[in-house]
Order: structure tokens, then sequence, then C-alpha cells
């Protein structure tokens, strides 16, 4: 059927105009059935389908993270990706997924790295063209996140980010341009911070001149949850659609503006004919889509083996002497740290979902081995109390792990008894309550028996049978802190036995709260001495390592690349008294690795999503490749990458590195060599390149020969940079080729490079100019493994 959207917009009144451009709640959109527009409904990702619910919401698959996906640097994998996402959509009848998130690793300080894909433009934007067009395809709309210059936390809603144009056009929005062009994207997510003195939901010069404007966009820009802060210069800005809802900054404040001249209906229109052609795209206007009645479960087989498969494809080997893994099925092994055991499968804040389960590498592996595996806990990684995990606290209503939480009115009639299986619940934020929420009691039974730590989380005035009446208030870090970073406190019960622990809270606002349940810490001196026996005994030591939720997370950056607690100190002494030792890093973004010496073999793991501890295992030991190249180069210190600090100044952060950031800055020699390059990957077997070539053409092509001179069928990824002659011109990568081939085989592989990776911004004159001719083609594993250069 074609729609006259023209005539559907004239059909309604400014006022009826103004209320779809604003959500109807927290995440979906007002029907209007005069015109045939039915409900459109939205949820977070990219690493799951949350659903409607941010926090305890419907069971999901939890997808591995964008790092980790990335670096199998495949976009038929990233085409895969967004279908699965598609198929989580359409179970819950979701018509837009907010991902991917394709913000650059500017600074690896950043604590939202693990969400966005990689340092490099054109590997970001092709890999997300690829997740995009794997989702549309099935009808489910994406949302390119965050426009623009959107690459920290700190001061993340009040920051300025000062980028020059010339770095803006060639790095941060390539990645948009690209999921633009080839993609396809059907929507886009502004941005919380100010871009050159301007915020980026009022962007004119981004949203309108260049997106919109020399992009030819017909796409929809929606803003960031609660980033509007006006109506007539956001709506004049080019911003189509304020999230969430039902109350915000436009409604009968933009109506005025309009009606006093300071807002053209046209614009109103304009962005309620985007707003209709999303909806047509994805079936909520007119002729209403049907949604699959049976697709797979989050648990079921066929999901389990493909969340498996991708995150082991994506796993790194950063070092592998002597052929130490993949790992002899018939060797012990002494499984050590606390992220065997606890293994951390995604990051925090918006990314979070529900999942069926999460695997540890301590039940992988002894899935793989049985009890050829001994497993010892590591040291302590956290210093913030985090809701009870692993089942430590059982919810009373049904012996289930989790809590349950009864919610109250402000004259304590009860509005909702929950079960949370996470033990945290959000409350105000997406509930529809007969009355306002003005407390809750929440509890949970602890079987354990020793010294617990038992707490609790979230802003209000609480009351626990262990400790005197207190308040937990927020820093005034930010909006969000409530949500994202809420504070705790924590009490140590030295024999629980099967404990009812239940406690109170009074609030005013919106809040993440939940209950804290975990065993008391050990001291580390006996965490280290039961490892390092454990490591003696044992053929080889495996150490899991890593950051958490605390350093990876939205809203909050880190302050140092260094592993938390005596993880190293942990590495140090297992290294010492193994026969071999074997690293594990469970994290998304760059660790330091003063150890590095004295360990046998490195994995970069990521975060590997639901199936992490079975793909884990089939990486150690070979059943799956792990053929990644890094996404992002590893500093090999703090302070020593091109661009460090994420802290603004006076209220700015400047983006003075320009476009050398990454790779490109440490081979200027901006910054000391990087402890691995991006590009880096070892995968499980050795290559000879030989015959390379250059086919010459507007955008040139670079052919080779590469032959797998190891003893097991790999994977190879032919990587294609290009040294400019100018020497104000940062190295790029333009083009990258994979292919799998058998022991002893060769195969030969074309680089097709990217057209646009030829142009450089001039400033002056307002244009794109093509680089001068000359330089020369580095043809790489990596930038550290140049095999061949070409001029």
């Amino acid at each position: 059927m074609t729609l006259d959207f023209a005539a559907l917009i004239t059909s309604l009144d400014l006022p009826a105009k103004v209320r779809l451009l604003t959500g109807a709640s927290a995440f979906s959109l007002a029907p209007e059935p005069s015109i045939g527009l039915g409900e459109m409904r939205f949820s977070d990702g990219p690493t799951g389908v949350r659903g409607l619910k941010f926090v305890g919401g419907r069971v999901v698959s939890l997808f591995p993270n964008a790092t980790l996906l990335a670096s199998a640097w495949d976009e038929a994998s990233a085409y895969e990706v967004g279908k699965l996402l598609a198929e989580e959509a359409m179970a819950q009848q979701i018509h837009v997924v907010l991902g991917p998130t394709i913000n650059l690793h500017r600074s690896p300080l950043g604590g939202r790295l693990f969400e966005a894909y990689s340092e490099d433009p054109l590997l970001t934007g092709k890999l997300a063209a690829a997740y995009v067009r794997g989702m549309q395809d099935s009808g489910i709309a994406a949302c390119l996140k965050h426009l623009v210059a959107n690459e920290s936390e700190t001061d993340r809603n009040t920051v300025n980010s000062v980028v020059d144009e010339a770095t803006l056009r060639e790095l941060y929005l390539l990645p948009f341009e690209i999921a633009v062009s080839d993609g396809g994207a059907w929507s886009i997510m502004g941005a919380y911070n100010d871009v050159n003195g301007q915020a980026a939901t009022e962007q004119q010069h981004v949203n309108n001149e260049i997106v919109k404007g020399e992009w030819g966009y017909p796409g929809l820009i929606m803003s960031d949850w609660f980033a509007t802060k006006t109506a007539a210069a956001a709506a004049n800005g080019g911003l189509d659609l304020v999230m969430p809802g039902p109350d915000g900054p436009w409604g009968d404040a933009l109506v005025a503006a309009v009606e006093a001249g300071e807002v053209k209906e046209a614009v109103i229109d304009d962005h309620l004919g985007r707003l209709l052609l999303l909806a047509s795209r994805v079936g909520a206007l007119g002729d209403q889509r049907d949604w699959p009645s049976s697709l797979p479960s989050p648990s079921s087989a066929v999901r389990r083996e493909q969340l498996t498969r991708l995150a082991a494809a994506g796993m790194t080997v950063l070092k592998n002497d002597g052929g130490t893994l993949p790992l002899e099925r018939s060797s012990s092994v002494a499984l050590i740290g606390r992220h065997a055991v606890e293994t951390i499968d995604m990051g925090g804040g918006s990314a979070q979902v529900n999942p069926p389960h999460q695997v540890s590498v301590r039940e992988g592996l002894r899935e793989l081995l049985g009890d050829r595996v001994t497993v010892t806990d590591g040291v302590e990684v956290r210093t913030r109390p985090v809701p009870a995990r692993n089942g430590f606290l059982t919810a009373p209503s049904n012996g289930q792990p989790g809590i349950d939480v009864t919610i109250y009115d402000a004259t304590g009639n009860e509005l909702e008894t929950r079960y949370c299986a996470l033990a945290k619940t959000m409350i105000g934020m997406d509930d529809d309550f007969a009355a306002p929420a003005a407390s809750a009691r929440l509890s949970g039974v602890v079987a354990a028996t020793g010294p617990v730590e038992l707490g609790v989380l979230g802003v209000g005035d609480w009351s626990t049978p262990v400790a005197e009446p207190f308040a937990l208030r927020v820093s005034g870090g930010g909006i969000g802190e409530e949500v994202l970073t809420p504070p705790a406190r924590t009490f140590v019960v030295e024999s629980p036995g099967s404990l009812l622990f239940e406690a109170t809270v009074a609030f005013e606002d919106m809040g993440l709260y939940g209950l804290v349940g975990n065993m008391a810490s050990r001291e580390t001196v006996d965490v280290i001495d039961d490892a390092v026996r454990a490591a003696a005994a044992a053929d080889v030591a495996v150490v899991v390592v890593g950051l958490t939720e605390e350093q990876e997370t939205e809203s909050v950056d880190k302050t140092t690349l260094a592993l938390p607690g005596a993880q190293d100190a942990l590495i140090e002494a297992v290294a010492g008294a193994a026969r071999r030792t074997v690293v594990v890093v469970n994290a998304a973004t760059p660790v330091l690795m003063p150890w590095l010496p004295r360990v046998d073999a490195v994995l970069w793991a990521g975060l590997p999503g639901q199936e992490g501890g079975h793909a884990i295992a089939a990486a150690l030991l070979g059943d799956i490749e792990p053929a990644g190249r890094l996404v992002t180069s590893f500093p090999a210190a703090d302070g020593a990458s091109p661009a460090w600090s994420v802290t603004p100044v006076d209220g700015e952060l400047r983006y003075d590195e320009g476009t050398f950031i990454g790779y490109r800055g440490y081979y200027a020699g901006k910054a000391a060599a990087p402890a691995f390059w991006l590009g880096h990957g070892l995968g499980y077997a050795t290559w000879e390149y030989s015959d390379v070539r250059l086919v010459l053409g507007d955008a040139p092509s670079v052919t080779a020969t590469v032959t797998n001179t190891g003893t097991r069928p790999s994977r190879e990824v032919v990587q294609v940079y290009l040294r400019p002659v100018e020497p104000d011109e940062p190295v790029r990568l333009v083009g990258w080729e994979s292919v799998t081939v058998a022991p002893g085989e060769s195969a030969r592989v074309t680089v097709h490079t990217d057209r646009r990776l030829w142009r450089k911004w001039n400033a002056q004159a307002g244009a794109w100019d093509r680089l001068a001719d000359g330089g020369e083609f580095l043809v790489a594993r990596g930038l550290g493994d140049i095999r061949a250069t070409l001029s």
C-alpha cells in the first residue's frame, strides 16, 4: 500500500503533530488511529534486546560485546548478529533497536568503549553497515548512536567536545556516513554532549547541514534519553523525536514556539514525515506487521551455538610461545582467578540485559575436561558492592535465585510485588502504578554460613535489621547516577545461617534498588598462596583476570588501564610456580600487562556474553579458532596513547590530537609504540605472504598470496594501510579481506580499498580534496607485522 505522508500530516492539527514527536512512555511512541499509526516500541541494544523494562524485564539473549564481535573483522558475522538481534526484537514485538554504538575508541580510558567497535572509522563503519543491513532486512530499525564526538563518559551531559572540522568529518562522522550510505540506517540518536559549543540535540551544522543536507539522509534523528533541553532550538536544530515520554521539553512549549513564529510549522511537518517513514518501514503505519509466532528462545540449542561461535571467533591470541595454545586435552589444568568463577559477560549501564544464564569459564572448561580441571578462586576485583549473584540470595516467594520487592505508595498501600532474578529492580522509570511509588521492601534468604557481606543499593532512606537507619544519596556526578551507578552500603554478618534479610527504603524519585550479598573477602596473601600451590601441581595454569562493570560501564570513565585489585601480583606468583602459564583477559578494552614477558600465552576474551565460559573453553582447546584481530591498540603504559585524557577542563574536552588517534598517532610517533597494534592477532597458524601486487584504479586494490604454514586450518585477515605522501596526513586503514586456508595450502586474496579514505577535508574551501598522488601501501597482519610495502 502506498502511503501519502503529506495527506496524513495535513489531517492533524498542530498539538496532535507535536504529541507524536515525544515518546508516550519510557520506550514507546503514541499511536494515532486517525491516520493508521500504531504504537512503536523501542529497546536498548546493542548486546541484546532488553525490551520495554530497563531492569528485570523479559529473559533475553546476551550477545558478546561489540569489541569482541568486531574483532572478527568480518562483515558477514556483523550481518548475522543484526539478523539474530532482529529475531530477538520480533519475539518481543520491538520495532526499533537502539544500536549499534559507533563512537570511536579515542582514549582507552573511555568507560563505554565496550559498546563501540573500534578506534578506526572504516572498520567501525563497515561493520556497523553490515549489522544494520542484517537487522533492517528483517524489518527492524537500527539506530546509530551517538551523534557525535561522544567518546567519553565524564561529565557526559554537560561536556563540550571541541573538534576541528577536518577531524570531525574524517574520523568521528565517517562511521555514521558509511552506515547511512552503505547500510541505509533508518534512525540515528543524538548524543548528550555539546559539539563546538552547541548541543548535539540542537546541531544545525551536523544534523541539518551535513546529515540531512549533504548526505541527503531521509531517516529520523531522535534524542538520547533525557538529552533534550529546549523546544525551539532542538526542533530547528534537526532533532525529530524527543525521548523518553510522556513528559519532555516539547509538548505545549513547542506548540507555543510554532505559534510565536520561532519554529515554522513546515519544520514540524518534516519531523513528522520522518517519523511516519520510520513507522512505515517497521510495519507500524497502515497495514500493521505480523509478528513471527516461533523464534529461537534465548536458551535454545540453536541460540547457544550461535552465541558461542560468535564469541570464540572474535577472541584474540596476543601471545603464544612454544605452541602453548591450544591446550592439550590430556593436560591437568589449574584454573585460577575470580573471573574464572564469576566471568564478566557484559558491561554496565543501558547495554545490560536479563539473560537466561551466564556460563563461567569454570563451567565451560569442566564440561570439556572434567576432573582434569582444579579451580581456585582469585583475589578481590571489586571496590563497589553489586547486587547478589550466583544464587547467593533466594526469593522467599519461590526459592529461586534473586529477591522479592514489594512497592508501596505514600500512604502505605501496596502497589505491586515482583520477583527480581537479578536481585535488583528499577522503580519509577517504566512502571504504570495506580499512584506514585514512595517506598519498597526488599527481601532475600541467605543460606550461606560463615562471614558474609550483606548490603543495599539505591538512593533513599534505608532501614535493615543489621544496622541503624541510614541514608544513601547520589554524589551529584550527573544525570542517571540513580539508575546507572547507585550508591550502596554493606555490612559483614558473621553467621547468617538461613537468614531472611529484609531492607526497606523510602525514596522520592526513580532509581535502581537491590540487595547485595556475597561471601566476605579473604586476605590476598592467602588467596595467592592457594593459587601458587594449585599451579605448581598442574601441567598448565590458566589464570583468568579482567575488568568489571566498575571500569567498563556507561556513565563512568576509567582512571587507569591497570587490572583492579592484586590481579597482577596473582599472575606473577602463578607464573613463577607453574610449568606453563596462560592468561585469559576477560575485558573488552586494553589493560596493562606488566607480567607479559613471564607468561607463555595470552588470550583476549572480551565480554563474551551468556555463553562466555563455553566460548573461552572452545578457544583454549582449539575447538573454535580464536582468530580475532585487535580493533584498538593496547598502550604499553598509562598515559602512553595519542589521546589520553577524558576529563574536561573548564567544561571542554578538546580533541587536540586531531586525526592522530590510536594506531594513527602511534605510527606517527605521537606516543611510544603500543604493546599491541591495531590488527594484531596470531590465531592458531603461521603465515607467509608472496606475490603482493597493486592494481591501479580510482580506489586501487592489492592482491596477495597467503600460505598457511601451520598445522591447523586457520583464518587470516589481510590488512592494507595507506601511508600518504603528505607528512601531516596519518597512516590509515583502507581495506581488509579474510580467508580460511587449510594447512600447507595457499589462497589468492584481493583487498579493495575504500575511496572515502583517499580524501581529506579542506577547511578553507569547505569541501573534500583528494589526497596527493604517491605514498605507500602497507600490507600487514596488523601494523606491528608489516609483510609488504607497495609504492
